[in-house]
């Protein structure tokens, strides 16, 4: 029996479009499992179709072991976190966190919402106008909702899309420790690869409502299952053990070799290439790079404001994925 949620080559369909084929996944207790994708690959649809909010035409979904294909979304104990929050406008903070605690004692109530406030980071927050908040503070709340009404399992559909970069790296380290205090199961849908290999315990690599690669952060990125997940992840281009030899690194034959952004490094003694363009960056600059092979790849640099016509590079197998040959 599947302990927590359990996807069974679920399907959903709108029309004549498949958005989600034969999805298996599971969410064991405790975990947080994150579903990438391009946009279109079918993320959403998975998760409304999880909550009951989209229907399956095939495939099953369970909890604990117990089909849920009856069950209604109110019964099914599952919370879903938007991207927009949908706090409740008529209460204040204090209020909106501790609606789904109202059937408690006043004073625990109370309690309570102080302590998952203290949890994102917004103490003393209770009484504070939802209108008064910024988009991170109000995501923040929405979260800390989320948690008071301990969800068999939290659902989030990009969660912090909507925020800026700096702030979504700060919410993203609050998402994950607050999922982790309360020990709360959770699908986290993004289009954030950053977001997903911070906060996931495994992450599900989606592309046109097809499962390509279920694995833990670290695995899938340095062994992705094949180049359409590794070109998803930014890798290329992609070169052969005898390719690779030309830049001072004899690869595993029998593969191919997937450059990662870290991939190459400047070294006076690899091989000289042609730079071709320089994009200056925050704190660094990336020069694109004419390889022996004709292909083309990216060089991150410090300290280099203005592009040098030729320089010298060699790969560093830790940037570097291996694939098999196909």
């Amino acid at each position: 029996m599947v302990a927590g949620l359990g996807v069974d080559e679920v399907v959903v369909r709108y029309g004549e479009l498949t958005a989600v084929d034969q999805v298996s996944l599971e969410v064991a207790p405790g975990e947080v499992v994150a579903v990438i994708g391009s946009s279109g690959s079918g993320k959403s649809s998975l998760l409304r179709a999880v909550a009951g909010l989209e229907p399956i035409v095939a495939g099953h979904l369970s909890w604990d072991g117990v089909d849920l294909s009856r069950v209604p979304v109110h019964r099914r104990g599952f919370a879903v976190m938007f991207q927009d929050g949908a706090l409740f406008p008529h209460l204040n903070v204090g209020g909106n966190v501790g609606y789904a605690l109202h059937r408690e004692p006043k004073l625990d109530r109370a309690t309570k919402v102080a302590e998952l406030l203290e949890l994102v980071g917004l103490a003393g927050y209770a009484d504070r106008l939802v209108t008064e908040l910024s988009g991170g503070q109000a995501q923040r709340v929405a979260l800390a909702r989320s948690l008071a009404a301990k969800p068999r399992l939290l659902m989030l559909d990009e969660p912090l899309s909507a925020l800026d970069a700096s702030l979504r790296e700060r919410l993203v380290e609050v998402l994950a420790a607050g999922l982790r205090a309360t020990d709360t199961p959770a699908l986290y849908v993004t289009h954030d690869q950053d977001e997903a290999f911070t906060i996931a315990d495994r992450v599900a690599v989606l592309s046109k409502g097809r499962l390509l690669q279920l694995a833990a952060p670290a695995e899938l990125w340095r062994h992705p299952v094949d180049r359409e997940v590794a070109e998803f992840l930014g890798y290329r281009p992609f070169l052969t053990s005898a390719e690779t030899a030309e830049l001072g690194w004899g690869s595993p034959p029998g593969q191919l070799v997937a450059l990662g952004p870290d991939a190459l490094v400047l070294d006076g003694n690899g091989v000289e290439v042609a730079v071709l363009a320089a994009v200056v960056g925050r704190g660094e600059t990336g020069l694109e790079v004419e390889l022996p092979t004709g292909q083309l790849a990216t060089v991150r640099v410090k300290g280099v404001t203005e592009r040098p016509a030729r320089v010298c590079v060699r790969i560093d197998p830790e940037g570097c994925a291996l694939l098999p040959l196909q």
